[in-house]
């Protein structure tokens, strides 16, 4: 993969990148786009009703339409088709959750230099509403971000026969819901920790699969895990913890399978040589901030894992996806 040509320009063009992240998650945060999907407004009518000054709100829908995310039509906004599908919250497919996930990483982001000094994460404990807030984005969050990506996955990997996926650290149950209707004979369990089963539960149940999937409360990285499973499928965990408990629950995942079961990992994965693709490599910092070992592994770090655990025949599947991400399969003997 080619590097980046820089040159003063992209420089600064990249230091500066920040104010439209901002630009675009105080648009989200305020909830402008969902009224202007429904109907155009003036500033200040849209301040009045979302409780803005509307000298400022003016300033924002001008920036908001500079970037190309609303129309700006004389004295009146309106949001565009693209922001009416993915930023309005009365859409199916609104990504507002994982935009507010990205919102509540800046600030430790802000202290990168901190977390490379001290080798330690910098982020912040929160009150226990603003917590409460975080999490419900980030595993909405996680939720916008599977529907986009599970439809690609899914179709390509073969699990006919097979009849019980454990979806480990599974959070709403995504991938265990696009399983189960790929595969009409296949049930799944959701492992997860127990704050996150309201969210799994509501979710299943939007698909009308709760007959066909369940949910286990447990610690994956504490707890022993259920046995039984033909399937594991392990999807973004192992980048939040460190590689001696990345092995422990690789083990744990591998004995809850039975024999000839698949176990299959996706990750940002890094090159061997660990300085490509980029997103990878970024996300890696971005577990530094916020975990005491979480990173990014490479291929060979993760086939070694799965090897060690028991795993034969490991390989990386075939699929295209976007931001470095890859699925890694193996069997157990």
């Amino acid at each position: 993969m080619e590097k980046k040509e820089w040159s003063p320009a992209t420089l600064l063009e990249t230091s500066g990148s920040y104010w439209s992240t901002c630009t675009l998650h105080a648009g989200v945060k305020l909830n402008v786009f969902t009224p202007l999907s429904a109907a155009p407004s003036s500033a200040l009518r849209l301040a009045e009703a979302i409780g803005c000054d509307s000298r400022a709100l003016a300033m924002l829908l001008d920036a908001l339409a500079a970037l190309g995310l609303l129309e700006k039509r004389g004295g009146e906004y309106l949001a565009t088709p693209f922001a009416a599908k993915f930023l309005s919250r009365t859409s199916p497919d609104y990504l507002g959750h994982i935009i507010m996930h990205h919102h509540h990483l800046v600030n430790g982001w802000s202290r990168l230099d901190e977390a490379v000094q001290t080798g330690h994460p910098v982020r912040e404990r929160v009150s226990h509403e603003d917590a409460e807030s975080a999490r419900e984005s980030f595993l909405m969050g996680m939720f916008n971000l599977a529907q986009m990506i599970a439809p690609k996955i899914v179709p390509q990997i073969d699990l006919s026969g097979r009849r019980r996926l454990m979806d480990l650290g599974g959070g709403p149950g995504t991938y265990a819901i696009h399983f189960c209707r790929q595969n009409p004979g296949l049930d799944a369990v959701i492992c997860d920790l127990p704050t996150t089963r309201g969210f799994a539960e509501q979710t299943v149940a939007r698909f009308d699969l709760s007959e066909r999937i369940g949910f286990i409360a447990v610690d994956f990285e504490q707890d022993d895990l259920p046995g039984g499973f033909d399937v594991a499928w392990l999807s973004h965990v192992l980048h939040g913890i460190g590689p001696d408990a990345c092995q422990s629950v690789l083990k744990k995942a591998v004995a809850a399978l039975e024999p000839g079961g698949m176990i299959l990992v996706q990750e940002f994965i890094l090159d061997d040589t660990r300085d490509a693709p980029v997103f990878p490599a970024l996300f890696s910092l971005n577990m530094l901030l916020g975990t005491p070992d979480g990173q990014s592994y490479s291929e060979s770090e993760l086939f070694g894992m799965l090897e060690s655990a028991g795993a034969k025949g490991v390989r990386r599947l075939p699929i295209e996806l976007p931001n470095g991400a890859g699925v890694v399969a193996g069997i157990v003997p």
